[in-house]
């Protein structure tokens, strides 16, 4: 009895501090899978899966642009984090501008580059004919949210490194609420279809931008700023200046390019398999899109906590962060796979009724009941190692991963078709788990 009073007790102390964060993260973070959901089963539910397989197509050439370029919000929640363990503010504040400054350049780029970059990924994804076309006019139209999208990962990575998980709730409530609203206007009011989508994202973006700003602004006329913060910023225009941010946001942009490279070829592959395979491969992956959004609850409040202790330089804090985090994420990972299991038919038939579509996700199904488990070690240890600023063995495992792991696992089950893909994909994220888990292992060792 005084045993089990005792081990509650060490949890409590251990996990203090931890769920206040995770919960705002993770009802924000399920609100972005939640938007792809509700687009998903908007266009499931037309007439033809060619505007479903559209969207899914055009979605992952936008996710594959603009996840390439989260490093900006993960970059800047490394850096601020660690500035605010030395509580250091007015750093915070400059490293939240520099993030700005990039994310203007690069959707600067984007947008010149934005014709060039469709017609690459859709020469490359080579969907059907029927979705060719559709698939290219919902990519360009979202390329006009560029800048409202990245600036807005800077200004979550700021709060988030601050340790304050409700204001980038509330700023992706706002922008998700939003764009469900004018997706079923835009969709299926004026029967815009899947270009409906896009402009209904591209309005709900620029929304969450003014409302991110706002509260930004509401937050840093409480920080205790002294006239220093003035001076640094008369530096922003050195080049050197950006250096730690260049440093660790070139790591995670190569981390990141070469996760969404997977996600990519995997929709590629869907397309070219035809467009019942596509259509059901993106019903699966929205729901894989949940999971890895729930569990990033975790991963976020690991970033903002190891990189406060790491700052502080609190080796026993730093410990308690991380086995505090991946024992409750490793709980709900389990969660979330036994409600896959137990509600598979109508989580299924609440995407889509066509029975081509239905009977390939069925055959698939088994795979996203195992991939939260699988899966979780990874999302975990991504923040763990982003609060510590370790971005370079990031890098080189998520690259070894894609190249020794998936590449040659998809490869040599070309002959099992679809289930192959999945069954790459699976090995993919495990040994991608195993690998930054044992770098863990030897730098703490060390």
């Amino acid at each position: 009895m005084m045993q089990n009073q005792s081990l509650r007790k060490r949890w409590r102390v251990r996990s203090a501090g931890i769920w206040p964060l995770v919960w705002p993260i993770m009802l924000s973070n399920l609100s972005v899978p939640l938007l792809g959901a509700v687009d998903t089963a908007i266009l499931g539910h037309l007439p033809s899966a060619a505007y479903l397989g559209a969207v899914a197509v055009g979605s992952s050439v936008i996710t594959m642009v603009f996840w390439s370029l989260g490093f900006l919000r993960m970059g800047t929640t490394s850096l601020v984090s660690r500035a605010v363990g030395r509580q250091d503010w007015e750093d915070t504040l400059v490293l939240w501008l520099r993030s700005v400054a990039l994310a203007l350049s690069l959707a600067a780029v984007l947008l010149l580059c934005r014709g060039w970059i469709v017609e690459l990924a859709m020469s490359w994804m080579k969907p059907t004919q029927e979705s060719l076309t559709l698939a290219a006019s919902y990519s360009g139209i979202r390329f006009w949210s560029a800048p409202a999208t990245l600036i807005n990962y800077t200004i979550i990575g700021w709060f988030i490194g601050h340790q304050d998980t409700r204001s980038p709730l509330v700023i992706l409530l706002v922008t998700n609420a939003l764009n469900i609203t004018l997706d079923f206007l835009f969709v299926l009011g004026l029967g815009l279809a899947s270009d409906g989508a896009a402009y209904a994202s591209v309005v709900a973006e620029y929304t969450g931008l003014v409302c991110g700003l706002w509260m930004l602004r509401r937050r840093v006329l409480r920080l205790p700023l002294t006239q220093t913060w003035r001076q640094r910023l008369a530096h922003m225009r050195l080049w050197h200046a950006y250096l730690p941010l260049l440093h660790i946001n070139r790591h995670l942009f190569v981390r990141t390019a070469c996760l969404l490279g997977v996600f990519t070829f995997f929709t590629a592959q869907g397309a070219r398999a035809g467009t019942n395979i596509v259509a059901a491969n993106a019903i699966l992956l929205q729901l894989l899109m949940l999971t890895s959004h729930a569990l990033d609850g975790f991963a976020h409040a690991a970033e903002a906590l190891c990189g406060k202790a790491t700052g502080a330089r609190d080796r026993r804090e730093l410990w308690r962060v991380i086995q505090a985090t991946t024992v409750m994420a490793a709980a709900s990972a389990l969660l979330i796979s036994l409600i896959f299991w137990l509600s598979k038919d109508p989580l299924l038939q609440l995407f889509t009724t066509l029975p081509t579509v239905l009977s390939e996700a069925n055959k698939q199904f088994p795979w996203v009941i195992a991939l939260p488990l699988i899966a979780v070690w990874g999302y975990q240890l991504d923040g763990i190692f982003i609060g510590m600023g370790m971005t370079r063995a990031m890098q080189f495992s998520m690259a070894g991963c894609m190249l020794l792991v998936f590449f040659p696992a998809w490869w040599l089950t070309t002959d099992w078709h679809n289930t192959g893909l999945w069954f790459a994909f699976c090995l993919f994220n495990l040994t991608r788990g195993l690998s930054m888990a044992w770098v863990l292992k030897r730098t703490l060792a060390r």
